[in-house]
């Protein structure tokens, strides 16, 4: 596994780059996750996309956001591996680069996110703390977490 990490705005991905992201959120959050929901929600176009490829394909892959342009603190959502590359701890990398590159592109260590509930340890092992109740985003449970 020899991942190459690439960070772009919007406008900066290819047609190519864009439809391979969106595949493999569709494949995860919808088809796997067994939820109807709106992936395309606008907030895409604020983002830096963090791509993570093996041999040129699409593997891993976050949406970074600065302060303001989707919680109060940067942020960093739609965090997602390709099912055959979990056992190799990738999202643990992912992670890793994410937190990297918020504090490299924004200057920020303070970070807010919308966790699946079931990736609660997940985070905290990357020193986000659960800072509000359960609730249901779109029908799955969910809690916010920050790290400071």
């Amino acid at each position: 596994m020899d991942i190459k990490w690439k960070i772009k705005r919007f406008e900066a991905l290819s047609a190519t780059e864009l439809y391979d992201v969106l595949q493999l959120r569709t494949e995860v959050f919808v088809v796997e996750q067994n939820c109807v929901y709106q992936d395309i929600d606008g907030k895409d176009l604020k983002a830096l996309h963090l791509i993570g490829e093996d041999d040129g394909k699409t593997v891993a892959y976050a949406r970074l956001f600065k302060p303001k342009d989707y919680f109060d603190e940067a942020s960093i959502g739609r965090v997602v591996v390709k099912q055959s590359y979990r056992e190799k701890k990738l999202g643990h990398i992912l992670m890793r680069e994410a937190i990297y590159f918020v504090k490299s592109q924004f200057n920020q260590t303070k970070i807010t996110i919308s966790a699946q509930l079931y990736l609660k340890k997940f985070y905290e092992s990357h020193g986000f703390i659960q800072t509000s109740e359960t609730y249901l985003e779109d029908d799955i449970p969910h809690i916010q977490m920050k790290k400071n």
